[in-house]
C-alpha cells in the first residue's frame, strides 16, 4: 500500500558547478512504497541528484528530506537507505558469502541477514561462487543484495540494467518487483523506458536539471492522451463524419472511436480495426523531449 508521506522531498535543490547548473532549482516529493523511475537525457542532472540523496554532493542551495530526516544530516538517513551507483566495486576473488560478511562489518549490519539477501536476488545457490566468475547479471544481483543488508526503507538503484541481455533485464525486472513487495520505496534511474512502464508505479523525470514531471506513470500518459488506431480505409470517406462526432463526444478517447464506429457503420463504411491505444512510456517521453504538446 502507498503511503503518500515523502519518502524524500526536495525544495529549490540545486547543484552548480562553477556557471553550469548540473540540478537547477529542483522541487519534488516522492511517496513512500513507491518504485519510481528517475529518467532524464544523458546530463541531465540524475546522477548528481542521487549523489546529493546519498549524501556524497553537497547542495549549492536548497532543502529536502529523506525518509523524514534533514538532507544538510544525511548521517541521519543513509542507515536506512540503500544504493548501487554505477555497478558493485566487489573483491573478485572473494565468493558471494565473503564479500557480504565484509560489507556486513564495515557497515554495521547484521551477517545474519546475509541468507535472505542472497535468496532475495537469487543467488542462495550461488552463494559460495567466487565473485570475479559471475556473470555479469549476477554480479549487478550481488550488488543489489549487498545494498540489502542494512534492510532499507529507501532503496536507490543506477542504471541496474546497464550491459544485460535480455534475461538479465527480464531477470532485474522481477528482482525489483520482488524488493518492493517488503513496502520499500525503490528508485531506479534507467534509460530503459519499456522496462520501467512494466515495473515502475512513480515518475521522476528531468531535463536540464529542471523538473519536467513527477508523479504516477498514469498521469504521465493521461497528458499527452490516447490515439484511435484505424485499420486500412480511405480517410476520405470518414471526413465528412469527423465534425459531428468530435462535437457529440469531445476528447474522451473511448467514446469518439465507439461513435466513429457507429457513424461510420450508419454510413455503410467497413472498418476492418478501430482500438484505442495508450500511448507508451517511451513515446510519451520522446513527445516531451520534442516539445509536441499532444
Amino acid at each position: 500500500m502507498l503511503t503518500y508521506a515523502p519518502a524524500l522531498a526536495v525544495e529549490g535543490l540545486t547543484k552548480r558547478y562553477g556557471d553550469r547548473a548540473a540540478v537547477d532549482h529542483l522541487t519534488v516529493a516522492l511517496p513512500r512504497g513507491v518504485v519510481t523511475g528517475f529518467i532524464g537525457p544523458n546530463g541531465a542532472g540524475k546522477t548528481t541528484t542521487m549523489a546529493m540523496l546519498l549524501g556524497l554532493v553537497r547542495p549549492t542551495s536548497g532543502t529536502g528530506t529523506v525518509l523524514g530526516e534533514p538532507l544538510e544530516r544525511p548521517e541521519r538517513y543513509l542507515g536506512r537507505v540503500g544504493a548501487l551507483v554505477e555497478g558493485p566495486a566487489l573483491w573478485p576473488a572473494l565468493t558471494a558469502v565473503q564479500n557480504l560478511n565484509v560489507l556486513a562489518r564495515l557497515s554495521g549490519h547484521d551477517p545474519g541477514r546475509i541468507p535472505a539477501a542472497l535468496d532475495l536476488v537469487g543467488l542462495a545457490d550461488r552463494a559460495d561462487d567466487r565473485f570475479g566468475e559471475y556473470s555479469l547479471g549476477m554480479k549487478q544481483r550481488l550488488g543489489i543484495a549487498a545494498a540489502l543488508l542494512g534492510d532499507p526503507d529507501l532503496l536507490v538503484l543506477d542504471e541496474p540494467t546497464n550491459g544485460l541481455d535480455p534475461v538479465g533485464i527480464s531477470d532485474m525486472r522481477d528482482l525489483i518487483g520482488r524488493i518492493a513487495a517488503d513496502d520499500r520505496t525503490v528508485l531506479v534511474s534507467s534509460h530503459l523506458l519499456a522496462e520501467l512502464e512494466q515495473v515502475c508505479d512513480w515518475l521522476l523525470i528531468i531535463e536540464q536539471g529542471r523538473l519536467a514531471y513527477g508523479g504516477p506513470v498514469e498521469g504521465f500518459a493521461t497528458e499527452v492522451g490516447s490515439e484511435i488506431v484505424l485499420g486500412p480505409v480511405d480517410p476520405r470517406e470518414l471526413l465528412a463524419l469527423t465534425d459531428e462526432v468530435v462535437a457529440v463526444d469531445g476528447h474522451d478517447p473511448r467514446r469518439l472511436a465507439a461513435s466513429l464506429n457507429h457513424a461510420a457503420a450508419s454510413a455503410g463504411i467497413v472498418l476492418a480495426e478501430l482500438h484505442v491505444r495508450r500511448p507508451t512510456l517511451e513515446s510519451t517521453y520522446l513527445r516531451l523531449l520534442e516539445g509536441d504538446p499532444r
